[in-house]
């Protein structure tokens, strides 16, 4: 079984996110650069860090209309992205189209709820019903859409394991016993994550603010 654990390089600058995921490679089995890291670095960044070796996970969470959320994807394709997300609050359409534009190999996961929002976020932006039952819709509307998974938190992804069996599941949000939450405020940790059907587990600040970085990533690796 290949490592699941993807790295979010959250690190300041290009070359200290370069420095960290060689030091960590043979414990992780992807790289995960999100937007501001896009932002900053831009397609060259990406470019640079493709050199390590490993799947990137490039995590832009599109979100706009069809058509350009379509374009959005075909100018990535040069990027050769392992796993690329859109919002799959943007809609049934919008992921459809994002799918039919993206590189063959290429998968694209809906972002669902963002592991940082809880009930009391939803209902201040007019969703009601609880995180879980709001998962659960939006991972029926991006199957429905031909996407090939969804990003939700640990919280949710035994229960859309056991809705749509052959999905592909992103879980970030997770932090190994014992560590401090952050601003996350609906986490597992990995193992959990791992066993309740979790296809790739997003980590950052417990490897890349760990005073030993490799150290770090080899004992998450030895729990799953």
């Amino acid at each position: 079984m290949s490592n699941p654990v993807y790295l979010a390089l959250d690190l300041p600058t290009l070359d200290a996110a370069k420095a960290l995921a060689t030091k960590v490679k043979a414990h992780v089995g992807g790289l995960k650069l999100g937007l501001e890291f896009f932002c900053a670095h831009g397609s060259h960044g990406v470019h640079e860090i493709a050199q390590v070796g490993l799947p990137i996970f490039l995590d832009l969470k599109l979100h706009d209309i069809p058509n350009t959320v379509a374009g959005a994807m075909q100018a990535i394709h040069v990027l050769e992205p392992a796993i690329v997300t859109v919002h799959a609050s943007g809609g049934r359409a919008m992921m459809e189209d994002a799918k039919a534009a993206a590189a063959e190999g290429t998968k694209v996961v809906g972002v669902t709820m963002l592991t940082s929002l809880d009930e009391r976020d939803m209902a201040r932006t007019g969703i009601s019903g609880t995180p879980h039952d709001h998962v659960l819709r939006l991972a029926e509307l991006a199957e429905s859409a031909g996407l090939d998974g969804i990003v939700c938190s640990g919280h949710e992804v035994k229960s859309v394991h056991k809705q749509w069996k052959n999905g592909f599941f992103v879980v970030p949000g997770l932090r190994p016993g014992g560590q401090a939450t952050g601003d996350q405020k609906r986490v597992v940790t990995p193992r959990q994550a791992r066993d309740d059907g979790a296809s790739v587990l997003v980590i950052g600040r417990p490897i890349s603010r760990a005073d030993d970085p490799e150290a770090a990533a080899r004992a998450i690796e030895a729990t799953l």
